[in-house]
């Protein structure tokens, strides 16, 4: 329990910090970013492995960049389905998915120490 509260924390630290440094990403509070959190990981959870699994043949043939393409969908799908959570851009959704993903990866080696 204590790893999913630290996930979602750090994506939630991950959504702020995207939220002031990359134009095009809105956030309005901390609890929109706690709950954007939470909605990326409901949707990673169930979503994700069914998108990766109907694009397997796109997958293989980009040798697994599509994979990138699907990470931004489901951060554009959090932002349209989370009021108080907009993604004016692809630039932005990309710049921020790759936000998460840094922050997600460092909160990671933290946390094997």
């Amino acid at each position: 329990m204590n790893k999913f509260i630290v996930r979602i924390a750090g994506v939630a630290l991950a959504l702020l910090l995207a939220a002031e440094i990359i134009p095009g990403v809105v956030i309005d509070s901390l609890l929109t970013a706690v709950l954007g959190a939470v909605v990326l990981g409901v949707l990673n959870t169930l979503v994700r492995p069914l998108l990766i699994l109907l694009t397997l043949p796109i997958t293989i043939i980009t040798l697994g960049l599509f994979i990138i393409v699907i990470n931004v969908s489901m951060v554009g799908l959090a932002a349209w389905l989370l009021p108080g959570f907009a993604i004016a851009t692809v630039l932005a959704a990309i710049l921020t998915t790759l936000l998460i993903s840094v922050v997600s990866i460092v909160i990671e080696r933290l946390g094997k120490d």
